[in-house]
């Protein structure tokens, strides 16, 4: 047994199986009998105690394991742009979908043991007709996919279960198809797990974690319990993203410990910030990777380092970065516009939402190279010719199209701040400064001569 805080009831021998299934807990927040895969549960289910324990003094988690589900209700300490649902086609969910989603979702649990899809689409259609700009038409085809995606979420999680017909020939033609499904109604509850009543809250930032510490103990464990929320929950933590008790954490020897022993995964640190190493497919998605994209910005991000620190180029131009609270104001007031304000219920006394208060005294954050779009544009178009054989037509008959997904992609993980005419390099690029590509030749064809 290990004297250490977290997983002190697990055996060395036991250790790995438990840091796979803190993992398995992390990535996906609700596990059925069939999702992620038809072993998940029970790898949870054998650790349910301890991971409870765990995920609740590390994280301030908590996690619940009710019938055939194993559901994780997280503390979010920022509204998170890049964890978008997305189809069984990759398409990401929009709001239409999202919407469309939660109806489904209010919809199921009033119904019985079995439902039609076209009850389904029905029912919520009835509801959807209620809200303004929203709507479920059936006959518009643009309505009909975006209604299959959020009923094909459902299913792939095991809240529906086919029992009769296909979806893809209700969504083909709604009059010649059908599909009949089994409502798992411990699933369903399981998913919608809401923190206040919705018709209370006027804004997304109430859903955020809120400090109740009175203690100083309790102030210095909840900047504990962030730090190691955002080492998980983001690709890089720069220490000047956080506040200052949290950085404080993030530099100290305790958070490398505690995440290594839960999680088997490594901290790297840096004089800019903590990043958790991903050696075990432990994020939904990897970078550098394959595919076009993350081999584009990989070879993307090498070019921008060259030219941050090529002492016989021009001088690169050095901007502020916007200030990380002003860009989470901007996603909450972007989220908040789609807010159906005609069925709010105000509450008197209620808290209001969560606003960062400037802090005057704070230096300005480190002033980061800029990269011009231009200089982007000219870089693809050079890793497009000298490694053209790894790139497929379409990319070199739209390289725009690949500069601007390999941009967005380095901008989830954290490597450069998008802004007008350009990006910021943020230091993470740096690590793929000496970063060498090369080029697997595919093997020869047999001929006959």
């Amino acid at each position: 047994m290990s004297a250490g805080r977290f997983a002190k009831d697990i055996s060395d021998l036991e250790l790995g199986d438990y840091q796979r299934a803190v993992r398995l807990v992390l990535r996906h927040p609700l596990i059925t009998a069939h999702w992620p895969d038809d072993k998940a549960l029970l790898r949870v289910r054998r650790f349910g105690a301890t991971l409870r324990q765990d995920l609740a003094d590390a994280f301030g988690y908590r996690l619940e394991l009710h019938g055939a589900t194993a559901r994780l209700v997280r503390a979010l300490d920022q509204v998170d742009a890049t964890q978008q649902a997305a189809s069984r086609t990759d398409r990401p969910f929009d709001r239409q979908r999202y919407a469309y989603l939660a109806l489904c979702l209010a919809v199921l649990g009033r119904a019985g043991v079995q439902i039609s899809l076209s009850e389904l689409a029905e029912w919520v259609a009835a509801d959807a007709g209620r809200i303004n700009g929203l709507g479920l038409d059936p006959d518009r085809g643009g309505d009909r996919r975006a209604f299959v995606d959020a009923v094909g979420w459902l299913e792939d999680r095991g809240a529906l279960r086919l029992a009769d017909g296909s979806s893809a020939a209700w969504a083909s033609d709604p009059g010649a198809g059908e599909a009949l499904y089994d409502v798992a109604r411990d699933v369903v509850f399981a998913l919608f797990r809401p923190s206040r009543v919705l018709q209370h809250v006027d804004s997304v930032s109430a859903l955020l974690t809120r400090s109740i510490a009175n203690s100083a103990n309790a102030e210095r464990r909840e900047a504990a319990q962030a730090a190691r929320r955002a080492a998980v929950e983001r690709p890089v933590v720069y220490y000047s993203d956080v506040d200052d008790a949290v950085a404080n954490h993030l530099r100290g020897s305790a958070l490398t410990a505690d995440l290594q022993r839960l999680t088997g995964l490594r901290v790297e640190r840096r004089a800019e910030g903590v990043l958790l190493v991903d050696t075990a497919n432990f994020s939904v998605e990897r970078f550098p990777s394959t595919g076009s994209v993350a081999q584009a910005a990989v070879l993307l991000a090498t070019e921008m380092a060259d030219r941050v620190n090529d002492p016989d180029g021009r001088r690169v131009k050095r901007m502020t970065p916007p200030d990380p609270r002003e860009r989470q104001q901007a996603v909450i007031a972007e989220i908040d516009a789609g807010l159906p304000t005609a069925t709010l219920v105000p509450v008197e006394g209620a808290e209001p939402p969560i606003e960062a208060e400037p802090d005057d005294g704070a230096e300005d954050p480190t002033r980061l190279p800029f990269v011009t779009d231009s200089f982007l544009r000219t870089a693809v178009a050079e890793i497009l010719h000298r490694y053209a054989s790894a790139f497929g037509a379409q990319w070199h008959a739209d390289p725009e199209r690949l500069r601007t997904e390999a941009v967005a992609l380095l901008a989830r993980f954290g490597a450069v701040v998008v802004v007008p005419g350009g990006v910021l390099v943020r230091p993470l690029v740096g690590r793929y400064r000496n970063t060498v590509a090369t080029i697997k030749k595919r093997p020869a064809q047999p001929t006959l001569l």
